[in-house]
């Protein structure tokens, strides 16, 4: 059996229960969402950072609300390419797919701020516990994007090329989902998990900033071989630059910044203050 085979054979829907089906995409956030959750009760533990369950509860709707809005939008707006101005009802139809990776970083963001100032705990000691996890629903994501057929590869004629079919037409291409979910998820998740096993913990803002420098390296060199977004096409000429690729380089360059900031100022990550916790 082939590769195409195997791909072929998967159905997008993973239960259907009458009229509702249960995608594998929505499967993924959810299991992506508990496994992030789960690292970050973990390493509160061993980072003895205090959080009680009225805080946890906060940063996981938070958190959730985050991705899934800014997601949204931010597909909406960067890759939306005018439709959505069009047909308006359309912005919140998540159930016809299109969700965008950077837009659901910077609602995340927006939600760990409210968070820290609900809870009092320091926005980078959360950022920090939270990317340990997200490589985790990167690989859940990027593996349903592959069952899916979506966010495919450029042709190729690499033994392993998958043919996708529909409107990624009947060529070989490669399956640049499944190398996303290698790099952004698999190696990701290893580099930042050794980093949180030394001790004691790195200072405030050292995995945020490792995260972001590295996923952008990541995704930036996997857009050399991903085909475009057909509405947007190549920024440069026509076989060079993408979206993906412009909105990878500020997230290199964040990220090397808030390693400076980390080793400049060598902050401890710390949890929710003695007060809090007392009253608890």
């Amino acid at each position: 059996m082939t590769l195409n085979d195997i791909y072929h054979a998967i159905d997008p829907v993973a239960l259907s229960l009458g009229p509702l089906q249960i995608r594998w995409y929505g499967l993924a956030y959810v299991a992506g969402f508990i496994c992030a959750f789960l690292v970050i009760a973990k390493l509160s533990q061993r980072w003895k950072i205090r959080i009680n369950d009225d805080a946890f509860f906060t940063v996981v709707f938070c958190v959730i609300f985050g991705v899934i809005l800014g997601g949204r939008l931010g597909y909406v707006l960067v890759y939306g390419d005018g439709y959505y101005l069009q047909h308006p009802e359309k912005i919140l139809a998540f159930n016809e797919g299109g969700m965008s990776f950077h837009g659901g970083l910077v609602g995340v963001i927006i939600g760990g701020v409210i968070a820290a100032k609900i809870t009092k705990i320091p926005f980078l000691t959360l950022a920090d516990m939270g990317v340990v996890g997200v490589p985790i629903g990167l690989f859940f994501g990027r593996c349903a994007n592959f069952i899916n057929g979506e966010l495919w590869g450029a042709p190729t004629d690499m033994p392993w090329g998958v043919v996708f079919g529909g409107a990624a037409g009947t060529m070989p291409r490669h399956p640049s989902q499944l190398y996303e979910a290698l790099l952004e998820g698999v190696v990701l998740f290893i580099i930042l998990f050794a980093l949180s096993r030394k001790t004691p913990a790195r200072p405030r803002g050292t995995f945020f900033g490792t995260f972001l420098l590295f996923y952008g390296l990541f995704r930036f060199t996997i857009e050399f071989i991903r085909q475009p977004d057909a509405q947007i096409g190549y920024l440069l000429g026509t076989q060079w630059f993408t979206m993906g690729q412009a909105l990878s380089i500020p997230l290199m360059v964040a990220g090397v910044v808030f390693l400076i900031y980390a080793w400049k100022t060598k902050k401890p990550q710390m949890g929710l203050p003695d007060s809090k916790i007392s009253q608890s």
